[in-house]
């Protein structure tokens, strides 16, 4: 579970600003399930750049509520959350020593979207919100106000999740501290997994991946391997600590992701045998998948150039507009290509997919 924050401040010395606005949305993966937004009177001025930032003033704050009057909402809404923020040292010292103030300890762990997006997004040109996420064909909405950087937290991190493909990020945020009895905890794992078709990956206690599967159905694909009774499972359903999932809204990328993951993670529990790559070419050098992705807005693309799968991305492509340059930001590369022209190659042998578009590098699209 994750916090994701931004805050706005008066600007001023290290460790005397105040927050003037915070927005909180609580994000499992998924879905935001709760959300805060606030302004706050910080009983200081503001600094006049600060003002002209964001345009907030200090006779918008004088009816606001203080930060004390707050200060539960935020504790109830990030507990047993990561928190994540673009720059998340300074959002994080600004609640800290807020809460310093009031005589209170808040502690969270957190991670910082930009050293995750320095890592995951190599080579941009810069690593600010806006222009990372014009980069990365993010809409932004209210830009330098905390709702609307916040919401776009929530939009870039999720990408950062898909470009994950080690799967890092869950293994430094998983928790599970719920000490009920094993049955129950099964159960406990099943109820929050959807009926939709994707990839699950099964952790131990330390998050490691030790098994990975796939379905047209989350849920139950999960149920069968609990109530399996051969060796391999049994052993799964005793080191089982959590069950994360990828949705993946068609069987092509289902089928890619899986095989991709086996390759790359290995899980310890997973049969995995050597496959047979192909060495036929496709039928066009360089050309775009088109599939239906996991919400009905929303895109899968594949990219093939030079007859090599370069990798995939999750996309609304009405904010594209058909620009290959900011598709290509949002790809995650493919490092195994050989196995994924082959996964590629015989699924398109023996299925229909959703659309192919052909370009030529010199024209784009």
């Amino acid at each position: 579970m994750y916090a994701i924050v931004d805050i706005e401040t008066t600007g001023g010395k290290f460790n005397e600003e105040g927050i003037t606005e915070i927005a909180i949305y609580k994000y499992d993966g998924h879905t935001i399930i709760d959300q805060f937004i606030s302004l706050v009177n910080p009983e200081r001025e503001i600094q006049e750049f600060v003002v002209k930032l964001t345009g907030i003033n200090n006779k918008m704050l004088r009816n606001a509520p203080k930060f004390h009057e707050v200060a539960k909402r935020i504790i109830e809404i990030t507990e047993g959350c990561v928190i994540i923020a673009h720059n998340a040292s300074f959002d994080y010292r600004i609640l800290r020593t807020e809460y310093n103030r009031l005589g209170y300890d808040y502690v969270r762990d957190n991670l910082c979207t930009v050293q995750l997006s320095k890592k995951l997004i190599p080579d941009q040109d810069s690593y600010s919100l806006g222009k990372l996420c014009r980069a990365l064909g993010i809409p932004v909405t209210d830009r330098h106000r905390a709702s609307g950087d916040a919401l776009a937290t929530v939009k870039l991190f999720k990408l950062l999740l898909d470009k994950d493909t080690d799967k890092k990020i869950l293994e430094r945020t998983i928790k599970f501290t719920d000490n009920r009895n094993h049955k129950l905890k099964i159960n406990s794992i099943l109820e929050e997994l959807p009926e939709k078709e994707g990839v699950f990956y099964v952790h131990n206690e330390n998050g490691n991946v030790i098994f990975i599967g796939r379905g047209k159905n989350i849920r139950l694909e999960v149920n069968k391997l609990f109530l399996k009774e051969n060796k391999r499972a049994e052993k799964i359903k005793t080191k089982v600590d959590v069950v994360t999932y990828q949705e993946t809204g068609n069987q092509l990328f289902t089928r890619l992701k899986y095989y991709l993951e086996l390759d790359s993670i290995k899980p310890k529990y997973n049969l995995i045998r050597k496959r047979k790559l192909t060495h036929l070419d496709f039928n066009h050098d360089h050309f775009l998948i088109i599939e239906k992705g996991r919400i009905p807005e929303e895109n899968l693309i594949i990219l093939v150039e030079k007859n090599n799968v370069i990798g995939y991305a999750f996309t609304n492509l009405s904010y594209q507009r058909n620009q290959l340059e900011v598709l290509k930001n949002l790809v995650t590369t493919i490092e195994n290509k050989p196995l994924a022209k082959t996964i590629i190659k015989n699924y398109l042998l023996n299925n229909s997919v959703g659309k192919i578009v052909r370009y030529e590098l010199e024209n784009n699209l």
